[in-house]
């Protein structure tokens, strides 16, 4: 099992303003403009939290785009409003240590699941892209507990306006 973070932040290292929107990013530019459609084409399977769903619950063709993974949404809810959307309940970590040992695995979203993945050593790659804004506040992608962790970069891309960083464990 292989654990991917794919995901965008602002220059100061914002997932989402203040408000949990993530306008901003969409404003900045599109999935056409970055390595997206290369990275999903290897997931089998994507874990979300429900204020990451909850921004992206609209989105048009919403199920369409996530269509070849297994997608689940860490909530309490007991049905989602998408198609293709299965809310789960429990431990982030306990889920993955069930999943089978041949999936690729990409977090999306929000450091409430990445967070404990983090603490748990459990994320073997981060795709990091930053865009060319600055919030000056927000909801920030880092917030796993103190501990180093270490990365190594393995490739730089710009993709438009988008800098991408690879990084491996």
């Amino acid at each position: 099992m292989t654990i991917y973070f794919y995901g965008c932040t602002s220059m100061d290292g914002y997932l989402a303003d203040k408000n949990h929107r993530i306008d901003w990013l969409h404003e900045t530019g599109t999935t056409e403009e970055t390595s997206y459609d290369a990275f999903y084409e290897q997931m089998d399977m994507m874990v979300m939290g429900k204020k990451t769903f909850d921004e992206i619950k609209d989105m048009e063709g919403l199920a369409s785009f996530y269509a070849n993974t297994e997608n689940y949404v860490f909530t309490h809810a007991d049905t989602l409003s998408v198609e293709n959307f299965i809310p789960i309940s429990g431990d982030v970590v306990e889920f993955i240590q069930s999943v089978q040992a041949d999936k690729n695995i990409w977090v999306v979203g929000g450091n409430a699941i990445l967070a404990p993945l983090l603490n748990a050593d459990m994320v073997d790659v981060l795709y990091l892209q930053v865009a060319p804004v600055l919030l000056g506040e927000g909801i920030p992608l880092f917030t796993q507990e103190e501990g180093l962790k270490r990365f190594n970069l393995k490739k730089v891309n710009q993709y438009g306006p988008f800098a991408e960083m690879v990084f491996e464990k």
